[in-house]
């Protein structure tokens, strides 16, 4: 018997999947040790090995140039982008430019690519689960945040590609949980989903309709999570040490990684206490030679002052997400809390303040996004009896560079997907054999500051005067978000077609 599809929730953070059973039961897939999530890193050793989830992570404070965490933040990414500028300033790893204008990492004596590295960790997953399952798994429904640009979805499937992993089929985070929720109640609701994870921050209205799951709208902030609240402790660790002692523990990654361990326990702490004690023995030395230590202690008012901008973005993006969906607070039926930094008091607080009620306890925060896929994955087997309809949207809008620089929107953000448009293009010049369209995807008016798909170059056109060709462009975005492009001149019947993929210059 095949093996089944399985779901995975390919986090920042960290990673799990899930499986539907024989019997029809949905079960998180157990690594040893008891464990359900593998943490999302990726190491080399001094001896040359590479460490992936756990053992990668019990290695990161003595080897942290050579450990990457937090590489799904980096995936399909403009090396010259603010992301990666703003990612420099935080992590112990070197990038680099790789030949496609996407970022590459020097770890230990290789040079790897961001679907290399996520490649890596779905194998992880993928051998767990072909443990747990004694067969061999080929299948997969991986879930990206619904913020992902139509690139940083490419680039997930290709990941699976090059470890023979097909990815069945990409589902937005926020939509997998409300399956989670959802499936098998027979609800007629309208939910939030409010999913903040370790390294994303995605909200989704979606309605549910029995088995319909009918994404309203949705919205995010990719550079949003856990660790933004992680390194506003850090900050501050390293501030107060610095005013102490005059030393700046900022540039020695030893000491930094020993800051940012204690930072998350430290974080995870203060969800169920007032204050912690905040100690690091030996963290430095005076330039006499005498040892230095961290000695503080951290209140949870101390920590929701720090990161309270972060908390007000979120709110911004519930309003702007709901605005977008024609709904009102009261609309709302339920607000489903997802990504383990919901368990924050402060984060439940302000949720609790803006909708007039406490979230729902319908889902559990670390499980529900690979259960969602799992159950997903499962309706997509012939056999199943689950019968599945999801309509989602795109997350920003989808179009072409004008000639003064403006975007020209062919899909607006929040546009149900699959879905297709049609453009005319003519030529601008006597002569022109070639038309070349540069593909953006966005909320700004000026493309310079959307993030570039690609590039489309339609070639044999007839020579002729300016204006004379009729090339019919067809955009076609399936139900993965993935863009593809066809085009036809009508006076030769020249037809050309092309998955938007990484062609930047």
């Amino acid at each position: 018997m095949a093996a089944p599809i399985i779901g995975i929730d390919l986090g920042t953070t960290n990673s799990c999947a899930a499986v539907v059973e024989a019997n029809g039961e949905v079960k998180l897939i157990p690594y040893k040790g008891g464990d359900f999530t593998i943490p999302s890193i990726f190491a080399i050793d001094d001896k040359g090995r590479e460490l992936i989830g756990h053992e990668a992570k019990r290695q990161w404070q003595l080897n942290p140039k050579n450990t990457v965490y937090a590489s799904k933040r980096l995936i399909g990414r403009n090396y010259k982008s603010d992301v990666v500028d703003t990612m420099k300033k935080v992590v112990a790893y070197d990038m680099d430019e790789g030949g496609k204008n996407d970022v590459v990492i020097k770890v230990g004596k290789a040079k790897l690519a961001m679907s290399d590295i996520a490649s890596r960790i779905l194998n992880k997953i993928r051998d767990v689960a072909q443990d747990y399952l004694q067969q061999k798994v080929e299948r997969a429904v991986v879930t990206v945040p619904a913020y992902f640009t139509d690139r940083q979805r490419q680039a997930v499937k290709d990941a699976g590609k090059q470890i023979g992993l097909e990815v069945v089929r990409i589902i937005n985070a926020p939509t997998s949980a409300s399956l989670a929720y959802g499936v098998g109640k027979n609800l007629h609701e309208k939910v939030i989903i409010y999913d903040l994870g370790g390294g994303t921050f995605d909200v989704s209205v979606i309605e549910i309709r029995d088995r319909v799951f009918e994404v309203k709208s949705t919205g995010g902030d990719i550079f949003l999570g856990g660790i933004d609240f992680d390194n506003a402790m850090i900050h501050h660790v390293i501030d107060e040490f610095k005013k102490k002692h005059g030393v700046d523990l900022s540039t020695d990654p030893v000491a930094m990684q020993r800051i940012k361990d204690l930072a998350e326990r430290t974080k995870i702490d203060l969800s169920a206490r007032q204050e912690a004690p905040f100690h690091i023995p030996f963290v430095s030395m005076t330039p006499q030679g005498q040892p230095l230590n961290i000695e503080m202690t951290f209140t949870r008012k101390l920590l929701e002052q720090l990161t309270s901008h972060y908390v007000d973005r979120t709110i911004k993006i519930v309003e702007d997400v709901l605005t977008q969906s024609g709904l009102g607070v009261k609309d709302i039926d339920e607000v489903m809390l997802v990504g383990g930094q919901t368990r924050m008091p402060a984060v439940q607080d302000r949720i609790t303040k803006f909708f007039g009620k406490p979230p729902s306890k319908g889902v559990h925060p670390d499980e529900a996004v690979a259960i969602g896929a799992a159950l997903y994955a499962h309706s997509l087997e012939g056999n199943s009896a689950l019968r599945l309809q999801l309509l989602d949207v795109i997350p920003m809008a989808i179009g072409l560079e004008q000639a003064d620089g403006k975007f020209h929107v062919v899909f607006p953000r929040n546009a149900p997907i699959p879905n297709a448009k049609q453009v005319n293009a003519t030529t601008s010049y006597d002569g022109q054999t070639e038309l070349a369209m540069r593909i953006y995807q966005g909320d700004h008016e000026m493309v310079a500051q959307n993030e570039l798909l690609g590039d489309f170059l339609f070639s044999g056109i007839k020579n002729g005067p300016k204006g004379h060709a009729q090339v019919e462009i067809t955009f076609d975005v399936n139900v993965e978000g993935i863009l593809t492009m066809s085009a036809q001149d009508r006076a030769t019947g020249k037809a050309m077609k092309t998955t938007i993929r990484v062609t930047q210059t």
